[in-house]
């Protein structure tokens, strides 16, 4: 899509997470995609208008491309949950599809923001994200570990199976007050340290298509309930809790 026009949006339905509103197939209409960037979960498209379509994909939320041969049968390729469509001027036809309807596009005018972007924490694999970093967002919080790594404003784009993954490599429970990663000064523990090389290399693994490599589940402690922790000498057999409503899994033996 990046240097390409928008020839032609369809939106099939009125709304995703939120409305789209009435001008949003107008507004594309014509338009060159200047740009594609990422931060956090969301996804940038600058647009030649000057406007910024904002994507997230939720939970279910995918997009494929159709290719050019394509696009004459792109009417009957369609399926129930493919809710936008953008014709474009390479000849390529990309759909969004989302059965849960958790995603949302938002057209965001020239010189305005996102909320939730504004709000967001550094980028985990960034160099400007380190302990010193993390410390300070940690500093007095009263919370557990796992829910303050799942509260973007602490670090940006960090999802409920890394957390649990970067916690087993750092050896440091969920339930862990979160406080304790720094000390009074809010200057970095050496957990501190732990944790952030944990959230980079699980990311990076991800990244790298490690975790599903091949269709093997390689994760660590992600849905291993009741399995032996993977970390070499541990006794422990992994355990699945809930937190916030969410499930963390965690080895109760080498993560303290």
């Amino acid at each position: 899509m990046q240097g390409a026009r928008i020839e032609r949006v369809i939106a099939r339905r009125p709304d995703l997470r939120y409305p789209l509103g009435d001008d949003f197939a107008a507004r594309l209409d014509g338009r060159t995609v200047t740009a594609i960037t990422r931060r956090a979960k969301y996804l940038l498209m600058a647009l030649s208008s000057g406007d910024t379509l904002v994507m997230h994909l939720g939970m279910s939320g995918w997009f494929r491309v159709l290719p050019p041969t394509a696009r004459l049968k792109a009417a009957h390729a369609l399926t129930t949950h493919d809710h936008v469509v953008f014709e474009m001027s390479s000849g390529a036809t990309v759909v969004f599809n989302d059965p849960r309807r958790f995603g949302f596009m938002k057209l965001v005018p020239a010189g305005g923001t996102e909320p939730g972007i504004a709000a967001l924490g550094p980028e985990p694999l960034d160099r400007a994200f380190t302990a010193d970093v993390l410390a300070r967002a940690l500093q007095g919080r009263g919370t557990s570990l796992k829910a303050a790594l799942l509260d973007q404003r602490v670090v940006a784009g960090l999802g409920n199976i890394y957390v649990s993954e970067a916690l087993h490599r750092a050896r440091l429970s969920p339930r862990r007050r979160a406080s304790t990663l720094a000390d009074r000064r809010g200057a970095p523990r050496p957990s501190a340290h732990a944790l952030v090389d944990g959230i980079k290399a699980s990311l990076r693994d991800a990244i790298a298509n490690r975790h599903r490599a091949d269709g093997d589940d390689r994760f660590l402690v992600y849905d291993h309930e009741g399995r032996r922790c993977p970390r070499r000498g541990c006794p422990g057999v992994i355990k699945r809790i809930i937190q916030g409503a969410r499930a963390t899994y965690f080895c109760p033996v080498c993560q303290r």
